[in-house]
């Protein structure tokens, strides 16, 4: 079958500025290209919203969300992670008042049991998945909860298919029976918990017969995992998209960490939750204060000690509210509230749910800034666009991992033509807008940052490279702290235990995308092992795996709307619709479909997505789509 060819994109050498809304781009030196950009961003100042971007370093997002505050006096500044884990921070942040997985790598391997909730991370999180790989080997067994048969289910001792969008329900199931069976850890429920009567309340109705109609799951299955799971010695449970990809993606997070809190599974070594981070430095931009309610250290902008500190030492005025997260900065856009975006490194033309109501949004800004590697589909909407360095290979700093591990990074070749750091860009640009910041290097940048959070005072360069990396939190700088998080849960002076962790009381919501017979399809979405997001920077590359964008769905389906593989049909949504070519996939059920966003170019599977946002955490519902299939009036067959 011919693979079909994706865009190649190439590298970005100089800076480029446009004379006039609708005229081409034309090179520029950086002297114009800055002045042109400092004068928009001054002309919106109060209606302005900076992108951070999670495949740079902590120090770039750092002065990212600095600039922000300080420069253009908003904490209207957020990144990728409101597409993918913004729910996992928000659900974990409620339950224990920190929003990091608690667990270390190295954990995995030597637990009991692993249960892989909505991820199939042998395709999206394959490093990881070399950990897990070595739990089974050492003895842990491993439970799959996701639709899809995945890649990383068949490593599985069990796989519950359940329906997509029916995670709470499943959760409470268990729940339900952990309880009826007598398996509560009481002791750490008591010392440790808050709202366990309430809890107990809500999931009383979810008895494995009404979890297995709803959904779609044997009832055995179901009663199969709360035993192992409550009986394990220790478990970890890790999630990824499937979980928080939904318009109630907190609270299918919530319903997760209950289980850890009825069994005690968190705190303490082989036991925890893992919500696994799909970028580089996703992590890294949430803990370097890259989001809008949180400085640097995850401290509350609400707080008035910290808003002092970061005051204080930054010689400003913070102002003392949460700025737009990602989602509420793109309608803002549509109100006409937010006129003009510093977008760095992130390409949400072809990211965010609706591609289409995305791109008319950028275009309705006054005035665009991209910082970027490449020309992406949201460069070529800029008004300036400034080349920058590759973050993994042209730059020095540190970024942060899944597990908390802040490790070194190093510019290991020269970057082409007249790209400059990203650090150095914005210091241009602050420059230009009254602030002449002096950072001699990345590491002066992270001692700043250290100074200012405790969480990471005690890792300077010299330490991470000794240990080869180290995991927040990390507040003394002569010794290290624990691997996994929440160990104060198990104290016994009350003193100590701090905070108690509160049950989450969620209730099912079903996707909002209703299926029908107009669209009786449910279309959920994902990675490939082959390609990265938008494939912009894997698209380049070649791949024996890469196969382009296809639309899979079961025998049974292709069967029913008379189609083959390679043969293109017409995917509609409530929203659009897009041509792609059928693959078969026998890990698929009936009615259940499964695309990518890899080739927005070539088949744009964002066209056809809901904007229906987590109201916690603005995450939209990438997972839960209804779509029909039509067959092509005269059969076109790729071959």
């Amino acid at each position: 079958m011919r693979k079909r060819d994706p865009r190649i994109y190439t590298r970005l050498t100089h800076p480029l500025v446009r004379d006039s809304r609708g005229e081409p781009f034309r090179q520029a030196g950086w002297d114009e290209a800055l002045n042109r950009a400092a004068a928009g961003l001054r002309a919106a100042r109060g209606a302005f919203g900076l992108f951070s971007c999670a495949r740079a370093t902590n120090e770039m997002n750092y002065v990212a969300q600095k600039f922000a505050r300080v420069v253009m006096g908003t904490n209207n500044v957020d990144s990728c992670n409101r597409t993918c884990h913004a729910p996992s921070v928000a659900g974990l942040s409620a339950a224990f008042g920190s929003g990091g997985g608690t667990s270390s790598y190295a954990e995995v391997e030597e637990t009991d049991l692993v249960v892989m909730w909505g991820s199939n991370a042998r395709f999206a999180h394959p490093i990881f998945f070399q950990h897990v790989l070595r739990g089974i080997r050492n003895g842990a067994r491993m439970y799959a909860v996701d639709p899809r048969r995945t890649s990383t289910a068949e490593w599985a001792e069990g796989w519950l298919g359940l329906n997509v969008g029916t995670d709470i329900p499943m959760a409470h199931a268990i729940g339900r029976e952990i309880i009826h069976t007598g398996l509560v850890n009481h002791a750490f429920v008591r010392r440790a918990t808050s709202g366990f009567e309430e809890y107990t309340r809500l999931v009383e109705p979810w008895t494995l017969s009404l979890a297995e109609k709803v959904t779609g799951v044997p009832a055995s299955a179901i009663r199969e995992l709360a035993h192992a799971y409550a009986r394990a010695e220790r478990a970890q449970l890790c999630w990824t998209l499937g979980i928080t990809e939904h318009h109630n993606g907190t609270d299918n997070v919530r319903a997760l960490i209950n289980l850890s809190l009825l069994t005690g599974h968190v705190g303490r070594h082989g036991s925890g939750l893992q919500p696994l981070r799909g970028q580089n430095n996703v992590q890294g931009g949430g803990d370097m204060g890259a989001i809008p309610n949180r400085f640097p250290g995850f401290q509350d902008i609400l707080d008035p000690d910290a808003r002092l500190k970061f005051e204080t030492a930054w010689d400003t005025v913070i102002e003392p509210h949460y700025g737009l997260n990602l989602t509420e900065m793109f309608e803002a856009m549509e109100e006409g509230t937010l006129k003009a975006v510093y977008c760095i490194g992130e390409n949400p033309a072809q990211s965010e749910a609706d591609s289409e109501q995305a791109v008319r949004r950028l275009r309705a800004l006054d005035f665009l800034v991209v910082q970027d590697i490449f020309l992406t589909r949201t460069a070529e909407l800029a008004d300036v666009v400034l080349p920058a360095t590759a973050g993994w290979a042209e730059t020095e700093g540190t970024t942060t991992n899944s597990e908390r591990r802040v490790q070194r990074v190093r510019a290991a070749v020269t970057p082409p033509g007249e790209a400059r750091e990203d650090i150095d860009i914005l210091l241009g640009l602050a420059a230009r807008l009254g602030h002449e910041w002096k950072y001699t290097d990345s590491e002066a940048v992270w001692n700043e940052l250290r100074s200012l959070s405790p969480d990471h005072y005690g890792m300077t360069y010299a330490r991470l490279e000794k240990e080869q990396g180290i995991q927040w939190p990390c507040p003394d700088p002569t010794r290290l702290e624990p691997t996994y998080l929440h160990g104060r849960l198990w104290a016994d002076d009350p003193a100590e235990r701090g905070r108690r962790a509160p049950f989450g009381i969620v209730r099912h919501d079903p996707p909002v995308d209703l299926t029908d017979e107009t669209y009786p399809i449910r279309l959920t979405t994902g990675r490939r092992l082959d390609s990265y997001n938008t494939g912009v920077q894997s698209g380049g590359f070649a791949s024996p795996l890469r196969r382009g964008e296809y639309v899979e769905l079961c025998p049974e389906d292709a069967e029913r709307h008379g189609v083959v593989v390679g043969e293109e049909v017409r995917v509609s949504s409530r929203r659009g619709s897009v041509l792609a070519p059928v693959w078969i996939d026998t890990a698929l059920r009936p009615g259940l479909a499964f695309m990518t966003m890899h080739f927005p170019d070539d088949v744009d599977t964002n066209r056809l997505t809901i904007e229906a946002n987590c109201p916690i955490a603005g995450t939209a519902e990438f997972k839960a789509s209804a779509i029909r299939i039509d067959k092509l009036p005269a059969a076109h067959v790729r071959s």
